[in-house]
């Protein structure tokens, strides 16, 4: 070997500014026992301090070889007719410094025996409270007025909260902007095609599959809907 490509790549070796990142990224996979993608690795990361984008641990993962076992299905919200876009007013800030602030919503999609289920929170940012919740075989728009109802009814004074969620057609719809506007709450929109915009919430998925969902055995949908009618 040339001199030159010896002292090349010793150098190399020796700069490597991601060797710290990557001791991080394999010592939370191995600890969620490779339940963990470069989603949910990216946000425990932040959660810790360390901001780095997720594109960065997705290669990083790969150039260690390292790759979630588990492969989450996300609920695909069905593209009809485009209503009107809010802007991401919460832009990633997801500390609230007392309750009923922020809040943030979104679908995620359950999967048993090929029949499905559909869980719609609302998740208080200030402590991860699920304000209220719905689960129905389909996806329909129902599912989320009710769900938007309930929270309406435990908590009085909505005015100025902000209501952060994807760009899915639910929150699209003019019946339910309409509803935010007359209870004063503010509607914010994630950036498309940016699932950490909602990082919380994709969290709280996340975190629901892998030690409830995947853990356990479901054999129908009534299993899986008793389960979580008695999570805390």
């Amino acid at each position: 070997m040339a001199r030159s490509s010896f002292y090349y790549h010793q150098n190399s070796a020796q700069t490597d500014k991601y060797s710290d990142v990557k001791a991080m990224i394999k010592q939370i996979y191995h600890r969620h026992k490779g339940r963990f993608g470069y989603r949910r690795i990216t946000l425990v990361m932040k959660e810790k301090g360390v901001i780095i984008n997720h594109k960065t641990v997705l290669r990083l993962m790969k150039t260690l070889g390292l790759k979630s076992i588990i492969r989450v299905k996300r609920y695909q919200s069905y593209r009809g007719e485009q209503g009107k876009i809010a802007p991401n007013i919460l832009k990633r800030n997801f500390k609230a410094g007392q309750p009923n602030k922020k809040w943030a919503t979104d679908v995620n999609e359950f999967n048993v025996s090929g029949n499905k289920l559909y869980l719609s929170p609302i998740i208080d940012l200030f402590n991860g409270e699920i304000i209220s919740y719905n689960l129905s075989e389909r996806p329909v728009f129902a599912q989320i007025t009710d769900m938007l109802k309930k929270s309406l009814k435990k908590i009085k004074n909505t005015e100025n909260i902000i209501l952060h969620s994807d760009q899915g057609w639910q929150y699209q719809m003019k019946a339910y902007q309409n509803i935010l506007k007359e209870k004063g709450i503010i509607q914010s929109m994630s950036r498309k095609g940016n699932c950490l915009d909602n990082a919380v919430i994709e969290n709280f998925f996340g975190t629901l599959k892998s030690e409830m969902f995947y853990t356990k055995k479901f054999k129908t949908i009534n299993e899986l809907k008793k389960e979580i009618d008695t999570l805390p």
